[in-house]
């Protein structure tokens, strides 16, 4: 029996004979993939718009910011899973449409908690689309080498988008308001809902276990309530709070992973986790995007809050550095016919190292120079490593569990994505809080918008004279490039140290069954 009789629907039949239409089929799986960059890339350009049109406190803006990937993290499995019984075509078609509505209400946002509320929904939507474009692309293309082309331009996707991000929201912040960058989904989702019918096939595992609704409220309960202390760990209040609010959401993750154990047919089949391959590749993926966001979430403000560019020509000063990203995801393709996917994995882990390194040592000066540099070894690092993790993880399972391992990367890409705001951007503004002067004839309300965040410092200068806005100002961007080499001093231990662990785990791995399936019957039966 082939691969794909094995995993797929009757309508699926054929998949891997027409050589055009699958490549077409990737196509049309590319416009979730660039929207879901797009869409993290701007709102990150679109923070002073925001701060200067809501006036959000500090935790609001990191909740604009994280409240989207947090849902999405918490949904991704449940909606793999969902994608498996009643089609991955099908759940990505619904949650497009969803996207695309809730996108055009959230640019119309009135004030910070209407705009927390739409960027929830957008996750829950979100949740449906991005684990089923990779789950899509694991059935259409059986071929390995063919999936591994295929992963690259899918990675590359998101390389591209966040590419193309800074330069579209860059042009429509200087020309309308911030809502706009938001509206872009429209135009981006309309084509998929169009040819995705005609030249996607349907698939979903032959043999669905029963939805387990107890399952995904313990995945939401795992990782809400870690990522939430992790947020007010460094807030400087009292942390018994936060600890409980981590205690919490390990106590579920055990919960959830005893149960999975004892169902026959588990939503998530957490022995996955023990074959080397496919753990290393979740950690690589999700060290790469925090440190990707990470980077991101302090490079915008300083271009446009410290530099003083415009959003459009900060766009532009990005792009060499998110070209990069592009590049060496191909790059990374290539490399693996010569050198092991393990080692070119470790290699990119180094470079993101490297680029914080620079960042420590020249942030307190300002150079924007340096900051292009940094972000440039960033990019080629994070395109070696991110790229190749997808393809061994989704290498590592057999294809009946298609959904539910794209699923748990994309998992792994959203939970980077959030601790990457979450960790690097709540140490940076804590730091920031820490260091800003305040002008004494401030009242406490504006003394506590300019104590916030750099954006809310830019507001209350505005409303003051010439000399006390100019001091808050000079104050205030020093403040935040202290913060930010104190930042990029802890990044880099992080990404020195996951290198480590990285190579550590894959250290008995040969380097020529990196990636394979694993042998029957040690996967289990679910999805």
């Amino acid at each position: 029996m082939s691969t794909q009789r094995a995993t797929s629907t009757p309508t699926n039949q054929g998949i891997g004979t027409i050589h055009r239409r699958r490549w077409a089929a990737l196509v049309v799986l590319m416009f979730p993939v660039l929207l879901v960059s797009v869409d993290n890339t701007v709102l990150s350009f679109a923070v002073p718009a925001l701060s200067a049109a809501l006036s959000p406190s500090g935790n609001q803006l990191l909740w604009i910011i994280d409240i989207y990937p947090l849902v999405l993290a918490g949904l991704l499995v449940p909606m793999g899973s969902l994608g498996d019984r009643f089609g991955r075509r099908r759940l990505l078609l619904i949650g497009s449409t969803g996207f695309a509505a809730v996108s055009a209400a959230a640019a119309f946002a009135g004030n910070a908690e209407q705009l927390i509320a739409a960027r929830a929904l957008l996750g829950i939507f979100g949740a449906m689309l991005m684990p089923a474009t990779l789950s899509l692309i694991r059935n259409i293309f059986t071929d390995p080498l063919e999936r591994r082309k295929a992963i690259a331009i899918w990675a590359a996707g998101f390389s591209g988008g966040a590419a193309l991000g800074p330069v579209v929201g860059g042009f429509l912040l200087e020309h309308f308001w911030w809502g706009s960058v938001f509206l872009l989904a429209v135009p981006m989702l309309v084509p998929l809902l169009i040819l995705a019918p005609a030249l996607v096939p349907e698939s979903k595992d032959p043999n669905p276990g029963a939805i387990d609704p107890i399952s995904i409220g313990l995945v939401i309960m795992t990782l809400l309530p870690i990522v939430y202390g992790v947020k007010e760990m460094t807030h400087g209040d009292s942390p018994l709070l936060p600890l409980a609010a981590i205690a919490v959401g390990l106590a579920a993750g055990v919960t959830f992973t005893r149960r999975q154990l004892r169902r026959t047919h588990p939503m998530l089949d957490v022995r996955l986790f023990a074959n080397p391959s496919f753990s290393s590749a979740l950690a690589v993926n999700l060290l790469s995007i925090f440190a990707l966001v990470g980077f991101i979430y302090f490079i915008s403000q300083h271009l446009q809050l410290v530099a003083g560019y415009t959003p459009m020509m900060a766009g532009v000063l990005m792009l060499p550095g998110l070209g990069l990203t592009v590049g060496f995801g191909l790059l990374a393709v290539r490399m693996t016919r010569r050198f092991a996917v393990k080692h070119v994995m470790v290699w990119g882990l180094g470079l993101n190292a490297l680029a914080y390194g620079i960042v420590m040592l020249t942030g307190q000066s300002g150079s924007v120079p340096m900051l292009m540099l940094a972000f440039a070894v960033l990019g080629a690092g994070v395109g070696l490593s991110e790229t190749l993790s997808n393809d061994m993880a989704l290498s590592a399972v057999p294809p009946a569990q298609a959904g539910a391992a794209s699923a748990i990367s994309e998992t792994a890409y959203e939970v980077g994505s959030v601790l990457g705001t979450a960790v690097l951007g709540s140490i940076l503004n804590a730091a920031y809080s820490r260091n800003v002067a305040i002008p004494a004839q401030l009242g406490p309300d504006a003394a506590e918008t300019a104590r916030q965040t750099l954006g809310g410092a830019h507001e209350v200068a505005r409303g003051l004279g010439a000399p006390a806005a100019d001091r808050l100002l000079e104050s205030a961007a020093a403040a935040f490039d202290k913060g930010v080499v104190y930042t990029s001093a802890i990044a880099m231990v992080l990404a020195l140290a996951s290198a480590a662990i990285v190579a550590f785990a894959l250290r008995r791995v040969p380097s020529e069954v990196e990636g394979s399936p694993l042998p029957p019957g040690t996967a289990g039966t679910g999805a």
